[in-house]
């Protein structure tokens, strides 16, 4: 008997429930389901999938785990649109994984930042602008509140971002954001380099105000430059994978509103 070339194999069929999450999610993908539709029931959805609800359920659960859907009024179910933080700690996790190093985020950030700066040049409103001229006079007075002048820190550069006004550079910046910059918690106290940072955002804001694009992005480069210095500065090898910051000595603690970023391991 001649030998079959190719081994066939039974099929693999994808549990019920994986096929309850993949088809609402392509009726999402496709735009037959829009953010805000209300669903179906359970009871209703387990009779058109020919499913028990337990089943349903289980699919239910791994949408709403992915951002897909939500539970709205009167509990009932309805389409939703994944919000950034949650995309970014599920890739942020993934670098982890992956072992990504400091200075494999940081050529990321160097891309991705100054880019941010020339389109918010461009973009921004005179209203944003006067809110990152108000958090930087806040940080110029928080210097001796670390945690405060961190977080300070954190929202200018987000100001930033989202008055670059372009959804695809926030989506990817935001899990390199929130593996990077707690690192400012090591340095900060370590080289007392807060003087250097505000001077760094005046120099950025006024690029901004100035509606000078190449400016922008040039000292928004100068400043992402620094911080790898100073990364390197406080004795952290950039091509190491990323540090677990809570463990770096001298490095202060994010308060409750910080704690929620997913920590990485240590090198």
């Amino acid at each position: 008997m001649a030998r079959d070339p190719i081994p066939f194999r039974k099929l693999d069929v994808a549990p019920a429930y994986r096929v309850v999450f993949d088809t609402v999610e392509r009726l999402i993908m496709e735009g037959q389901l829009k953010p805000g539709d209300v669903l179906p029931t359970e009871t209703e959805l387990a009779e058109r999938f020919q499913i028990n609800r337990s089943t349903l359920r289980e699919g239910i659960r791994l949408l709403e785990q992915n951002g897909l859907v939500e539970r709205g009024a009167a509990k009932r179910l309805t389409v939703a649109v994944p919000q950034i933080v949650g995309l970014a700690s599920q890739v942020s996790r993934a670098l982890v994984l992956h072992d990504v190093t400091f200075l494999e985020l940081w050529e990321m950030y160097m891309a991705i930042e100054p880019v941010a700066a020339g389109l918010a040049a461009a973009k921004a409103s005179d209203a944003a602008l006067d809110e990152m001229e108000a958090n930087l006079a806040e940080m110029e007075a928080s210097v001796s509140d670390l945690s405060r002048f961190f977080a300070l820190d954190i929202e200018f550069h987000g100001m930033i971002a989202r008055a670059a006004n372009n959804r695809a550079l926030l989506l990817a910046r935001e899990p390199i954001k929130t593996l990077m910059m707690p690192a400012a918690q090591a340095i900060l106290p370590k080289l007392k380099t807060y003087d250097r940072v505000i001077a760094a955002h005046r120099l950025i804001l006024a690029a901004l105000r100035g509606r000078d694009e190449e400016l922008s992005a040039h000292w928004m480069r100068k400043h992402s430059a620094d911080f790898k210095r100073g990364y390197e500065l406080i004795g952290l090898r950039s091509d190491e994978r990323i540090v677990d910051f809570t463990q770096v000595p001298g490095a202060q603690q994010p308060d409750a509103g910080e704690a929620a970023w997913p920590a990485a391991r240590r090198a």
